[in-house]
């Protein structure tokens, strides 16, 4: 069972940013992907970026050029830092682990956070 601590969420004017950290419990870096899903009020869920344990990297096209994912290996903890943020990203933000087919919607992630809220607005 993985768990995840979750921080790094709220309000943030247009072309602001903000850094979503991410910490799991029960854990094991190997294929499979840490990372997030945003879903905002209305629309589908969509998988935003993750990283796996050779370091490979997936980014939605809607976020690429402007988010950063990272991980610290020794403190066990993914980054997702995000800059020039427009209020379309405007969403609840999940922790997820799982195939990394599940950031394409290809399969469900195996292992959920509670998610937090990132809010983009003048």
């Amino acid at each position: 069972q993985v768990q995840f601590v979750e921080s790094g969420g709220g309000l943030v004017q247009p072309g602001g940013s903000l850094r979503l950290s991410c910490t799991p419990s029960g854990f094991t870096w190997g294929p499979y992907c840490i990372g997030w899903f945003r879903q905002a009020p209305g629309k589908e869920r969509e998988g935003v970026s993750c990283i796996n344990g050779e370091g490979n990297t997936y980014y939605a096209d809607s976020v690429k050029g402007r988010f950063t994912i990272s991980r610290d290996i020794a403190e066990n903890t993914v980054y997702l830092q995000m800059d020039n943020l427009k209020p379309e990203d405007t969403a609840v933000y999940y922790c997820a682990t799982g195939d990394g087919g599940a950031w394409l919607g290809y399969v469900e992630a195996d292992y959920w956070g509670k998610g937090t809220l990132v809010t983009v607005s003048s």
